[in-house]
Formats: structure tokens, sequence, C-alpha cells
């Protein structure tokens, strides 16, 4: 009998060594886990570091480029693109002045009213779908359409038999090699539009040819091919020291005001003002400075336009949940912390930036809306507290990187101009001789406006690159409908029959 009884008390002693050592197994192998998807999240954080330091380069790089982009014609990533702009609006335009935007699907019309002394801008907008088949037929089917649009709208609100000439400020989002403040050449067709007779014509031209076959007395005063030219009339209506625009949504671009005597690629411009704004195309900035990660070589190779648009590709909202999305799925491949890796998670931009922006600011106790979109949308369901406040840290990660990168774009902007206290000198360093003037920056997209952390990092990221005493006079203002309000006002402000006098022969 004491044997039976010895027996099982082995037998029990053994079945929970073997418990135990299978509990301290997991534990060790969960461990070891945790401890793989922590490392690529240390090796991603160290890779997307932007120091001061670093950011003064990409800075000074910015900087650089810009000069050999005015220099001569493919001397940068940047084009440095002339748009004939060289009056802004002052706040003190009065009348009544048109917009059409065209960029789309869709076109909108409005007509702004201006009282001068930097009166209230509220538009009244219209928006109209395109039919399907003038988006392939004819140049003169497409135009008549639109004019006989404006036609109505005009005779809403004012008499369109009016002998005063009405101006316009066409914005059209399409490549096009501009001429003149009021003419350019389309290079191509672009979203679904495939109208053969219009590419490598007069763009402006063929509009007005409308309006003057429809009887309407208005006039094409400003031809805008960049959202980013709009803003900065916007800004500058508003606030008479704004010498720069940035636009950081889904895409990115910035453009600013220079003078004409350093735009040496086209020497001997002149204009009454003395400057012109230069459209940049940022997106397509490149500099070895930049943080790259293995992560941002994966999504360039995989684009439809590798090599190209580096910058935007490590800033703007198109971009930042997809880098969140792959630093995920590379962590589920490395580890079951997620579960067994979602199908989902091979699917590129499956993760949009809002969602990504939502899980960053996700402030409840147990982040119920981390739990919520990794489960709806990338079928990542039932994962621990630590694993979704990983998730939030990835978010926190890309989107200080993006941010900090805008901010040093846009210190490259005013280092070009002279407007960040270095006089010129590189690395940054501030000159306590020079007087520091007012200096505004418009700011227009969502990514800036309805995304608290990325409009926070940017912030702080212009108040180190700069330093406190500089950045204090450095202001950044918010504004809206580059493309539509901010045409209406480039109309006014080239209101002038004799402003309209540069054009590239």
């Amino acid at each position: 009998m004491g044997k039976v009884v010895l027996g099982v008390a082995v037998g029990v002693a053994v079945a929970a060594c073997t418990v135990a050592a299978l509990v301290v197994g997991r534990r060790v192998r969960s461990r070891r886990k945790w401890k793989r998807v922590v490392g690529v999240l240390k090796e991603m954080e160290e890779s997307c570091e932007t120091t001061v330091g670093r950011l003064k380069q990409v800075v000074d790089a910015m900087a650089v480029e810009m000069h050999a982009g005015l220099a001569s014609e493919g001397g940068s990533k940047l084009k440095m693109l002339l748009t004939f702009v060289d009056n802004l609006p002052s706040g003190s335009e009065k009348g009544i002045f048109y917009a059409l935007d065209l960029g789309g699907t869709n076109f909108r019309v409005l007509r702004v009213e201006l009282g001068g002394q930097r009166s209230d801008l509220d538009p009244d907008v219209e928006q109209q779908p395109i039919p399907e088949q003038l988006m392939t037929g004819r140049s003169e089917d497409l135009f008549d359409f639109i004019a006989s649009s404006l036609y109505q709208f005009v005779e809403k609100n004012d008499s369109v038999q009016s002998p005063i000439t009405k101006l316009l400020g066409f914005t059209f989002s399409f490549p096009v090699k501009q001429t003149s403040v009021s003419s350019g050449v389309l290079i191509k067709w672009t979203k679904g539009f495939a109208i053969r007779d219009m590419v490598e014509k007069e763009v402006a031209g063929a509009l007005q040819q409308a309006l003057t076959r429809k009887g309407l007395n208005m006039r094409v005063s400003v031809l805008q091919v960049n959202d980013t030219v709009g803003t900065l009339a916007l800004g500058h209506y508003h606030d008479a020291d704004t010498v720069a625009a940035v636009i950081i949504g889904t895409g990115t671009n910035a453009c600013y005001w220079e003078r004409t005597d350093a735009i040496i690629k086209c020497q001997g411009l002149l204009t009454t003002s003395g400057g012109m704004v230069v459209n940049m195309e940022w997106g397509n900035f490149w500099s070895s400075h930049l943080p790259r990660t293995s992560y941002d070589i994966e999504l360039d190779a995989e684009s439809p336009n590798p090599n190209d648009q580096g910058f935007e590709k490590m800033i703007s909202g198109m971009y930042l949940g997809d880098i969140v999305r792959r630093v995920i799925l590379r962590m589920s491949e490395e580890s079951d912390v997620f579960g067994p890796v979602s199908s989902r998670l091979y699917l590129p931009f499956t993760l949009r930036t809002p969602l990504m922006a939502a899980m960053h600011e996700d402030d409840s106790p147990e982040l119920t809306q981390v739990a919520r979109i990794l489960k709806d949308v990338l079928d990542i369901p039932d994962i621990p507290l630590k694993a979704r406040k990983l998730v939030v840290k990835i978010c926190d990660v890309v989107t200080r990187r993006a941010a900090r990168l805008a901010a040093a774009g846009i210190v490259g902007i005013l280092k070009k101009i002279g407007r960040d206290g270095s006089g010129g000198i590189t690395g940054g360093r501030s000159r306590s001789d020079i007087k520091m003037r007012r200096t505004a920056v418009a700011v227009e997209g969502s990514l800036y406006t309805q995304y608290t952390m990325f409009r926070e990092y940017l912030h702080e990221a212009l108040n180190e690159i700069l330093g406190e005493d500089i950045a204090r006079h450095v202001v950044v203002i918010v504004t809206e409908d580059g493309s539509g309000t901010g045409a209406a006002l480039l109309a006014a402000s080239h209101s002038s029959e004799n402003v309209n006098n540069i054009q590239l022969i």
C-alpha cells in the first residue's frame, strides 16, 4: 500500500514539474517573441531619429537644392517652377471676382465679393459633376459646358449683360507648362480625362473662347496650376507678412515669394513688383540626410513612381498609414504578438492615415479605438493591451518623423530667403546682429489642420530648429480653399491691365 501511495505522489510530482516546465517554457518563448517585437520597434525608432542636428542638415540641403533649381532647369530634384504670379493680394482689393476650380470629375465655381480692408471672405460656391462623355470627347464641348455653367452661376447674382468685364481665376490641376500668369499649355491629361485635341494647346485660351461663344463678358486673368499658390494668396490677403505656403494633406507641396533677380535660369526676367511666386514641387526633394528606413525603401519600390517624390512619401497623408501597416506586418511575421498573420496586412494602403491618426490619438484607458480599427480594418482581433500600446507607439514614431521633417522643409524655405535668423550661415547658427522680421507661413491640408499630434510635433520642431528667440517671430496661419477662394483673390490682385506683363517665350 505504501508503495502505491509513493508511486502516486511521484506521479503527481512529475506531472506538476511537467506543467511547471510547460508554463515556464511558454513564458520564456513569450518573452523571446516580445523581445523580437521590441527589437523591431527599437530599430525603427533609431532609423527614424530626427535630432535637431539632423534636421538642420535637412534645412541646409533644402536651401541648397532651392538655389540649384533656380539656377538651371534640371539642376535639382526641386523643379522650382515659375508661376508668373508677381502680385499677391494686399487686402485692399474691392469688387466681385470669380473662380473656376477644375481638377477632377467635378468642378466648382465661386463668387467672392471684396470690400477692401481685408474684408471677411464668404464666397458663394456651386459644384457640378462633369458628364462622363465630356471627359473623353472634344475640348470645345467640355469648355462650352463649363462656360454655360458659369453663365448660369453669374446670372443668379449679377447682370450677365453688364459692360464691366468680370475677372476669373482659373485653377486647372493638370500637368501644364505655364507661359504667363494667364496662359499655359496642357502637357497631358490625368484623372480619367482623355481629350486628345486639347493636348499641347493653350488652356486658358480654350476657356476664354468658350466664354466668348456664350456671350459672357468675363476674362481669365489668372491661370493657377497649383493649389499652393492660391494658399499663399489667401495667407497674404489676411497677413501681409506671409512669404510662403505649404500644403500638407494627402499630398504635399510648397511655394514661396522669390526675388526675380534670384531666378538665374530666367535671366532678364522683370516684374513690376521685383518678385514672383515660385512653385517648388517640394514633394520630390531628396537628401542623404533624410532618415530613411527599410519600410520607406519597400514602399518606394512598390509604388507607381519609384525614386520619385521621396520627401512626399515620408511626410504626406497618402503614405503614413501604409508605413505603419508595413511595420505591423514585419512584427507579425517576427512574432505572434498580433496572433496569426492577417492577410489584410499584405494589402497596400489598407490602413489609411486618418485611421492611423485615430489610433495615435486614442486616449481611452483600454485603447478601444485601437482595438476596433485593428479588428475592423486589419482583421487583427483580441490582442492584449500591451500590443495595442505598441501600435500607438509605431504611429507616434512615424508621425513625429513626418512632422519634424515638414518643419525642416519650412525652415529651409525661410533660410533661402533670409528669414531664419542665420544670415545665410550653414548649420542653422543664428546671428545676434540680425534683426528678425515677423514672418508668416500659410498652411493648408488635413494632416496639419485635423491631426493634433502632427501639428504639435511640427511646431515643436520649428522651435527647436530656429531657437526660441527666432521662432517667436515666425507664425503659422491656417488657410482654407486655396484652389477656389485663393484663385478668386489672385484674379483680384491681377485685375489691372498692366499687371499681366510677364511672359515666357
